[in-house]
């Protein structure tokens, strides 16, 4: 089973191994303190909005539902290169087999690409928590 989780939030009972699906590493934290902090055991920026996709998302408002639907086609886009795609199915196939979580920093998961990411993960047969 997948959780979908914020980065550097207190780890859930059984969530198992985190993989941080960002760009950056957590600014001001040493790398030997990625995974004691709770942001993750293992980084994966393949399933990351690229560069500039998260630049484009950072300066999207609450309630500017047009603009978040332009970057998400974007975003799903870049998932679908033939890599990334085989990440998710490899991921979807884990899921089955093992607890693990996937997240990002943002606080609101409505307008962060773990939201999408999500969908995807479903969408590939993944095992995902509500």
């Amino acid at each position: 089973m997948i959780s979908i989780v914020r980065l550097g939030s207190t780890r859930a009972k059984g969530e198992g191994l985190r993989i941080g699906t960002v760009r950056r590493p957590p600014r001001g934290v040493p790398k030997s303190e990625f995974a004691s902090r709770d942001f993750y055991d293992v980084w994966l920026p393949a399933l990351a909005p690229s560069e500039a996709l998260v630049k484009q998302a950072l300066g999207i408002d609450a309630d500017d539902t047009k603009r978040w639907k332009a970057f998400e086609r974007r975003y799903r886009a870049e998932m679908k290169v033939a890599d990334v795609s085989r990440l998710l199915d490899a991921f979807a196939a884990l899921s089955k087999q093992t607890n693990f979580s996937v997240g990002c920093y943002c606080e609101n998961e409505q307008r962060c690409h773990r939201s999408i990411l999500r969908e995807l993960l479903i969408e590939h047969g993944a095992e995902v928590s509500p």
